[in-house]
């Protein structure tokens, strides 16, 4: 089944939008997952709830875009390919953004991202396909792809341990690179 495809934001949408998310980073920093709604994150954007269902299906799809604007937010330099591969692993890591908010923020949006509704998918599927991506960048265009699928299920992994408490989001790219060092066979 394809994703929907939704037409194009005019320029207030855009905004519109954006101020959504902004607000619903803003209200789970200080409220925390469980007390946030559609309808607080609206109250806080100064829009309706309607307004805000408008573009965003449920909370966790808002905080899942959250996350993907955090991941997506900066251009990334081409990895130094004269570094071993572990080490370019580890900036990807580093780079996707993960860790650019508080603890409370990023564990909201990875527990946002387990929900099964189709908007919250298409995030999902996006940031996988996006995680891939930066990885292929890091390790080279002959990537193994058992490598690459080990990896990204590594850095998915890491992901839900840290959004769980088990790991810091610090220490995500550290996790990821000893991974690929494994794989790779790279000595330390």
């Amino acid at each position: 089944m394809s994703e929907p495809v939704r037409r194009s934001l005019t320029e207030r949408q855009t905004t519109l939008v954006q101020g959504l998310v902004d607000a619903a980073a803003v209200e789970v920093e200080e409220a925390g997952y469980d007390e946030i709604t559609v309808r607080s994150i609206a109250r806080r954007a100064g829009v309706a709830p309607a307004t805000a269902y408008t573009y965003f299906s449920s909370k966790d799809h808002l905080l899942a875009e959250v996350l993907w604007q955090r991941a997506t937010a900066e251009d990334v330099p081409d990895p130094d390919m004269t570094r071993p591969a572990s080490v370019r692993v580890a900036q990807v890591v580093r780079d996707m953004g993960f860790g650019t908010g508080s603890p409370a923020l990023v564990a909201a949006c990875t527990t946002a991202l387990l929900n099964n509704g189709p908007d919250v998918k298409a995030v999902r599927d996006k940031m996988g396909a996006e995680i891939a991506r930066r990885l292929v960048t890091a390790l080279g265009p002959a990537t193994d792809p058992t490598v690459l699928r080990v990896l990204v299920i590594t850095y998915t992994g890491a992901m839900l341990a840290a959004g769980l408490g088990h790991l810091t989001f610090e220490e995500l790219p550290e996790r990821v690179a000893e991974a690929a060092r494994l794989l790779l066979g790279e000595t330390s």
